[in-house]
């Protein structure tokens, strides 16, 4: 592969990444991190999951995915962002996957309270939390997280509506045509399509699980659920845009001709 096809491969470029260094708190000196607080102290903090995401995508999808959005809202509200951490509570039946290690609800919610506690003793307002994952456990965990005075707002991507891009709309999924749209966007280098399966539900499961049971890739699967074939690097595209424009007018605080800092313009690939 030559150097230029290597760049295209990726979504950020070496000018990109040296202006997100300007938001990350671990590449700051810490004078830095607390003249940052005092403008605004809220703090992005993307929470991922090493997990199986089907024979076709990596198992740090979720943490890919989510460090992207987080990312891109801190360069553009300028709001400090932690590094992701990037192990979450996994989908049952995911730990038969090699290479997959997640930890217990519990566990999630003490590290995450510890860390927070650290945070807010520097002066951070707010966590704007942000995961991709469809763990009941995992989003348990995060949305009792404790803090003293601190607030924390916890924004599941997958929670927000994008079905006008879906192929699919309205099917369960995991490892399916959303992720897989998405990574073929971000990081095509590490999608395998030549190990793509589709594995949809019958009706019946569908039922079950929209009834509430916990989302589980069947024994018969590779790690999948959905119709990955249905995945398309512009309907990630699409999907990202939407994501971040929904949570820009969501955390942008008004300017004074009463709107947010104006709209998203395509993410860089």
């Amino acid at each position: 592969m030559d150097a230029d096809a290597e760049h295209r491969t990726h979504p950020w470029t070496a000018s990109r990444e040296a202006d997100d260094d300007a938001w990350a708190v671990d590449r700051l000196p810490w004078p830095e991190v607390r003249r940052r607080l005092a403008r605004d102290p809220r703090l992005l903090v993307s929470v991922g999951s090493l997990e199986q995401h089907g024979p076709h995508l990596p198992l740090g999808t979720g943490t890919l995915i989510a460090e992207h959005v987080v990312r891109q809202l801190s360069r553009r509200l300028g709001i400090l962002r932690a590094p992701a951490f990037p192990y979450g509570v996994n989908l049952r039946g995911s730990d038969r996957f090699p290479g997959t290690a997640g930890l217990r609800r519990k566990t999630l919610h003490r590290a995450v309270n510890e860390i927070f506690a650290s945070w807010e003793d520097h002066g951070v307002a707010e966590f704007l939390v942000v995961t991709a994952s469809r763990s009941e456990p995992h989003m348990d965990a995060l949305l009792m997280a404790l803090t003293s005075d601190a607030r924390t707002t916890v924004i599941d991507l997958f929670a927000l509506d994008v079905s006008r891009h879906r192929a699919a709309a309205g099917e369960p999924e995991h490892a399916g045509e959303v992720e897989t749209s998405l990574m073929l966007y971000l990081r095509p280098d590490l999608v395998r399509p030549e190990a793509v399966q589709d594995a949809p539900l019958e009706h019946r499961a569908v039922k079950r699980y929209v009834g509430g049971r916990p989302l589980t890739p069947p024994e018969s699967t590779q790690g999948v659920i959905g119709r990955p074939s249905e995945g398309d690097p512009e309907r990630g595209r699409a999907i990202l845009e939407a994501w971040i424009e929904s949570l820009l007018s969501l955390l942008s605080p008004p300017s004074s001709s009463g709107s947010p800092s104006g709209p998203h313009p395509p993410v860089d690939v």
